[in-house]
């Protein structure tokens, strides 16, 4: 049908001719129409469910890789955080100490360390129980996010022991910040089942020689705790 269309294009002919063999036009006709209805039904009933059942899939597919990515992000977001405190935690602190490190050993710039632990923590769970003890671990990594700025990095170390990266910060400013924690953390009341708990904590800080490896300069922020625990606690040691 499409060559004989042509065909009248091309030849010029402003009139329809009639084939000499009518039969034979009226049987490519009908062959035609057979082919068209066949095509139009194989479309309707075959081709368009599958397309249909394709974007279907898709969107299927879409809707699922959406929830896998937020899923992911959630997942992630977990594996960084602190389940109890909501602070960050060890593995998350260990991976910012080392690109602060990097990066002010570049411009050449203090970074603090400050390791902290609760006293006598374990008398707290054994004498009112865990659900306190966790009321008690919350309160404080509340009072350090609130006393810390926004771009130190606070975390949970495990148990009751916390770190804080205070970058841009000399020894004496170290200290006072310090100071300042542990003032405020003595002062905390974490009231719980009708029982008011009174916590103190020790601290041991060091600031970064530009020169140590993040594990060594922890080391030496660690050792300094240890040595405010030998000194009586609820107390400061750089």
């Amino acid at each position: 049908m499409l060559a004989y269309a042509y065909w009248l294009l091309r030849s010029g002919i402003t009139t329809f001719p009639v084939p000499q063999d009518l039969g034979s036009f009226i049987q490519l006709l009908f062959i035609t129409g057979v082919l068209l209805a066949t095509a139009t039904i194989f479309g309707m009933f075959f081709i368009y469910p599958l397309i249909r059942t394709q974007v279907q899939e898709e969107g299927k597919l879409r809707a699922m890789t959406e929830t896998l990515s937020a899923r992911s992000e959630s997942l992630q977001h977990a594996a960084l955080t602190d389940s109890l405190t909501g602070m960050q935690n060890r593995r998350f602190f260990d991976d910012a100490l080392r690109e602060y490190l990097q990066e002010f050993r570049r411009i050449e710039k203090p970074v603090g360390l400050m390791v902290l632990d609760l006293d006598h923590f374990k008398q707290v769970n054994d004498t009112h129980g865990h659900d306190v003890g966790d009321e008690v671990l919350r309160a404080v990594a509340r009072c350090l996010k609130d006393l810390t700025r926004y771009h130190d990095v606070v975390a949970r170390m495990g148990g009751e022991e916390f770190a804080i990266v205070a970058p841009n910060m000399n020894n004496q400013s170290l200290v006072k910040l310090a100071e300042r924690i542990r003032r405020a953390v003595d002062a905390l009341t974490i009231e719980s089942s009708n029982v008011n708990i009174r916590v103190t904590i020790s601290v041991g800080l060091s600031i970064w020689n530009g020169r140590e490896s993040a594990e060594e300069f922890y080391r030496r922020a660690d050792k300094m705790l240890y040595e405010a625990k030998r000194l009586g606690r609820n107390r400061v040691c750089a």
